[in-house]
């Protein structure tokens, strides 16, 4: 998919400043309590998704994550097919509080790669 200029320098600035963890990692993680966060919308997440992983969609995060997740110390890794999505959406988390925010990297698809 093209992006905007705007839109991607927006989301490459995001990426810049949360932590990553690798696909390779997420089940693990999850298995240690941390909650993998499907930010793509509702038909996306009925299609396919990481087993387990809780969706909130992108544009109704900020609104109800408190709701959903209250602890801010939640480990929470956010994702969407690739990159932008996911990473906008951990940016955000962070910005609210929630230190251990972070993105899948290459989400879903990457996670998909590695599961074969």
């Amino acid at each position: 998919m093209n992006y905007t200029e705007k839109f991607q320098a927006m989301c490459d600035a995001a990426r810049a400043r949360i932590d990553a963890v690798l696909p390779e990692q997420v089940d693990e993680l999850v298995a240690n309590g941390a909650i993998a966060l499907d930010i793509r919308d509702s038909e996306e997440h009925a299609k396919d998704h990481i087993p387990g992983s809780m969706n909130i969609s992108r544009g109704k995060l900020e609104m109800i994550v408190e709701g959903k997740i209250p602890d801010l110390h939640t480990e929470i890794l956010c994702y969407c097919n690739a990159n932008n999505r996911g990473s906008l959406s951990a940016a955000s988390l962070r910005d609210m509080g929630y230190v251990n925010a972070k993105v899948i990297a290459g989400g879903l698809g990457a996670y998909r790669q590695l599961k074969g």
